[in-house]
C-alpha cells in the first residue's frame, strides 16, 4: 500500500513560542514598572527621612521622567538600528544597577540622580516590545499581544505597592527594597535576554508550522499604510491626556490615599494593589475586544468605541471622586477609573499597525515621548496645587481635564492610515 505524503507542517504541532516571547515581555515589563514605581510607595518614609515639602516630592517623583522623556526616540531609533534584543539587554542591566544604587544615596541629590539614570535605560523598552510583537504576531493576535506586555506597567505599579510595603515592613528599610529589586532585575534581564530574538526566523525552538503561520498572516498584511500627519498630532494628544491621567495616580495615588482618606502603610500597599491590578485586567480586556471588534467591524469603528468608552468611563470616575466621604468608596472609584482608563494600552497597536516595518521603533518612541511628558509635568503641577491649596482637590480636577484631553485625542485618530505621510 502506497503512503501518501504529507506536508511537514500538516502533522507538526505549531507550537507557542510567539505566546512564551509575549508572556517574558510582560513579566519584564511588570518588573521594569515596579523599579519605577517603588519610589511612590517609599515616598512618606523618604520624604521624612529627607525632610522634602510637596513641591520638593514632585520634583523627585518627576526626575525619573525628564530622562525617560528625552530618550524615548533616541531609544525608538535605536531599536530599528541595532534591534529589540540587544537593546533591552543592555538596558535592563543598567537600570537595575541605577535601581540598586538609588538604595545607596546619602541625599535627595544622590537619589534623583539615580531616578534619572533610570528613566534613562527603561526609556527604550516598549518601543522594543511593540517591534517584537510586529514582527511575531499575526495582525489579528497584534492588539492581545500589546496590551497583555503593557498592562505590566499598572500591574508593577500594584505589586510595587504591594511588594515594597512588604519589603520595608520586613527589611525596616526603604533602602534595602530598592537594592533588592535592583539587583533582581538585573538578573532576570540577563535571563531573559538570552532567550528573546527579533524575530522567529532566528529563534531555535520556533517549528516550522509556527514560522509559517507568522510569515503567512505576514504576507497576507502587506505594505503597512503608514502615518499620516494628522493622526501623529492626534496620537501626541490622546496620549499626553491619557498620560497625565495614569503617571498622576501612579505617582501621587499613593499620597492621596494616605494623607486625604486616611490609609495605613499596610491598607495603602492593598489599596494600590487593588487599583492597580483593575488596571492590568482593564488593559488585558480591551486587547481581547479590539481582536475581536477588527474582525465585525471596520478598525476606526472597533477602536473609536474602545477609546471612547475608556475615556468617558475614566473621566466620570475621575469627577465623582471628590464627591465620596468614605475611604472604601474612593477606592472602588479609582479601580473603574483605572480599569476603563487603561484601555489606553491600545496606542501600543498603532506603531506596528501602521508604522513602516523600519519605522515602528521610531513611530513609538515619538508616542510615547508625548506619554512620557506627562510624567514630566504631571507630578510637579500637582505638588505645586497640592502646596498651593492644601488638598487634593485640584488635583483630581487637573486629573479630569486631561481624561477629557484624552477622550477628544482618541476619537480623532485615523487608525486606517489613509493618507500615509511621506
Amino acid at each position: 500500500m502506497s503512503s501518501i505524503p504529507t506536508h511537514p507542517c500538516a502533522i507538526q504541532a505549531p507550537g507557542k513560542v510567539r505566546w512564551a516571547m509575549v508572556v517574558l515581555l510582560f513579566i519584564f515589563y511588570t518588573i521594569n514598572c515596579v523599579d519605577r514605581s517603588a519610589l511612590s510607595v517609599a515616598m512618606p518614609a523618604i520624604s521624612a527621612e529627607f525632610q522634602l515639602s510637596a513641591t520638593a516630592q514632585g520634583l523627585m517623583l518627576s526626575a525619573f521622567f525628564w530622562t525617560y522623556c528625552l530618550l524615548q526616540i533616541p531609544g525608538g531609533m535605536a531599536t530599528d538600528r541595532f534591534g529589540p534584543r540587544r537593546v533591552i539587554g543592555v538596558a535592563s542591566v543598567v537600570w537595575g544597577s541605577f535601581m540598586a544604587i538609588g538604595g545607596l544615596a546619602t541625599s535627595a541629590t544622590l537619589l534623583v540622580l539615580s531616578r534619572l539614570g533610570l528613566g534613562a535605560f527603561e526609556a527604550p523598552f516598549m518601543s522594543s516590545a511593540s517591534k517584537i510583537v510586529s514582527n511575531w504576531l499575526p495582525p489579528t493576535s497584534r492588539a492581545r499581544g500589546i496590551t497583555l506586555i503593557d498592562s505590566g506597567a499598572p500591574l508593577g505599579a500594584a505589586v510595587g505597592g504591594l511588594l515594597v510595603a512588604w519589603l520595608i515592613g520586613v527589611t525596616g528599610s526603604w533602602r534595602t527594597s530598592f537594592v533588592i529589586i535592583g539587583v533582581f532585575t538585573v538578573v532576570f534581564g540577563i535571563g531573559a535576554t538570552l532567550w528573546i530574538r527579533n524575530r522567529p526566523q532566528e529563534h531555535p525552538s520556533v517549528k516550522p508550522a509556527e514560522l509559517e503561520i507568522i510569515e503567512t498572516a505576514a504576507a497576507v498584511e502587506g505594505e503597512k499604510p503608514g502615518v499620516s500627519t494628522p493622526t501623529v498630532v492626534a496620537m501626541v494628544i490622546g496620549r499626553l491626556g491619557w498620560a497625565m491621567v495614569f503617571w498622576g495616580l501612579v505617582t501621587w495615588g499613593p499620597s492621596y490615599l494616605s494623607a486625604a482618606r486616611g490609609l495605613d502603610l499596610k491598607a495603602l500597599g492593598y489599596a494600590t494593589f487593588l487599583i492597580f491590578l483593575c488596571g492590568a485586567a482593564g488593559e488585558i480586556l480591551s486587547g481581547v475586544l479590539a481582536d475581536f471588534l477588527q474582525r465585525h467591524f471596520r478598525r476606526n469603528v472597533a477602536f473609536k468605541l474602545l477609546f471612547g468608552g475608556s475615556g468617558a468611563l475614566s473621566l466620570l470616575a475621575l469627577l465623582a471622586l471628590p464627591f465620596v466621604q468614605d475611604a472604601n468608596s474612593a477606592v472602588a472609584l479609582l479601580c473603574v477609573g483605572v480599569f476603563f482608563n487603561l484601555f489606553g494600552g491600545l496606542y501600543w497597536t498603532i506603531p506596528g499597525m501602521l508604522a513602516k516595518r523600519e519605522r515602528v521603533g521610531l513611530v513609538g518612541g515619538v508616542m510615547n515621548f508625548a506619554g512620557t511628558s506627562a510624567g514630566i509635568i504631571v507630578p510637579i503641577a500637582a505638588g505645586v496645587l497640592l502646596d498651593l491649596t492644601g488638598n487634593y482637590t485640584a488635583i483630581l480636577y487637573m486629573l479630569s481635564t486631561a481624561a477629557a484631553v484624552y477622550l477628544i485625542g482618541s476619537l480623532a485618530i485615523n487608525f486606517e492610515g489613509k493618507r500615509p505621510a511621506a
